[in-house]
């Protein structure tokens, strides 16, 4: 259920930010398999994208993304190869009909998205770095045009962002904090918050949330989640000032609504820490006054970051 869940996440992430740059089909059916492409990109112009970084080197030309939420086995990958030449083999077949040549540099290229990945099954595929490509990029040998991205390998630059979102556990949790940040600089990112925090209630809603996994996501995703809930509640409270001074009424609903985002505020603390440790018992319920003093990203950035432990020990209650 949680690898369904992280590839829809990841099919509408990639999807958001590779449509400026060209054609992005989704869960594309491959004719001659009963299988499913994850991402098919065909870019409609040959220069690279510098605000996406890597992900913007890797979408230069045509490409197959295929993200996964646990690193692929040795049979996973070979599926994906699978997928990669039946699309070749389609499009070979199509320029046939048409009777047009198709080069080498046309046929689609394939990423192999991990969180991690052993050496074990690099060395089995005889995947190796290139030069001019950032350590954690694995190119298997030229003729079988793919790459695998160990996305815990690479270097926690601005340039790995957007890939570092679809890693797993500390790797996802800072990169989404980041895009969370460059979201407060720049209101073009602030699509990407509100794709992940409406996946974040997603999963509260549709999943088991004592599923370690689960809650794993949850966690990773709730920066994003507090952040679009504060923008919500922004926008909910200015419109009622508008309200408010046109009636003649705005100190009393002013107060009113101070109450009621405190409250909200102190929920959404309450419900993290239930789906972090499992429950919420005396001793957590008792530090959460003490996180309400903070600021709603150094809050988050406790809860997220910080063990049980931690936690108690950093807010100590007498």
């Amino acid at each position: 259920m949680t690898r369904q869940l992280h590839d829809q996440l990841a099919k509408e992430y990639l999807e958001e930010l590779l449509k400026p740059l060209g054609k992005v089909e989704t869960s594309k059916d491959v004719k001659s398999e009963v299988q499913e492409i994850d991402v098919w990109f065909v870019p409609t112009t040959t220069a690279i994208n510098s605000e996406l970084g890597l992900l913007g080197k890797m979408a230069v030309k045509s490409c197959l993304f295929e993200p996964y939420r646990n690193a692929p086995n040795e049979v996973e990958i070979r599926s994906c190869l699978v997928k990669l030449y039946s699309v070749q083999g389609e499009l070979l077949r199509q320029a046939k009909r048409e009777k047009r040549s198709i080069s080498e540099e046309e046929l689609p290229f394939l990423w192999i998205l991990t969180p991690t990945c052993s050496e074990r099954i690099l060395e089995g595929f005889g995947a190796k770095t290139k030069e001019g490509w950032e350590k954690g990029v694995y190119f298997l040998p030229k003729y079988q045009k793919a790459a695998i991205v160990a996305i815990n390998q690479l270097p926690m630059t601005e340039d790995t962002l957007w890939l570092r979102v679809l890693g797993k556990g500390r790797t996802q949790n800072e990169a989404i904090s980041e895009v969370v940040e460059l979201s407060k600089e720049n209101d073009k990112w602030k699509y990407l918050v509100r794709i992940f925090a409406s996946w974040r209630k997603n999963l509260e809603l549709n999943s088991n949330v004592n599923d370690e996994e689960v809650r794993e996501l949850i966690m990773s995703l709730s920066p994003a989640y507090l952040k679009q809930c504060e923008e919500w509640k922004q926008e909910g409270i200015e419109a009622g000032r508008q309200e408010g001074r046109q009636e003649g009424r705005q100190e009393g609903r002013q107060e009113g609504r101070q109450e009621g985002q405190k409250d909200g505020q102190r929920l959404m603390v309450e419900s993290l820490l239930a789906v972090r440790f499992g429950n919420l018992d005396e001793e957590l319920s008792a530090i959460i006054s003490q996180l309400m003093e903070l600021s709603p990203t150094e809050r988050t950035q406790l809860l997220v970051n910080l063990s049980r432990e931690e936690l108690l020990a950093r807010f100590k209650v007498d």
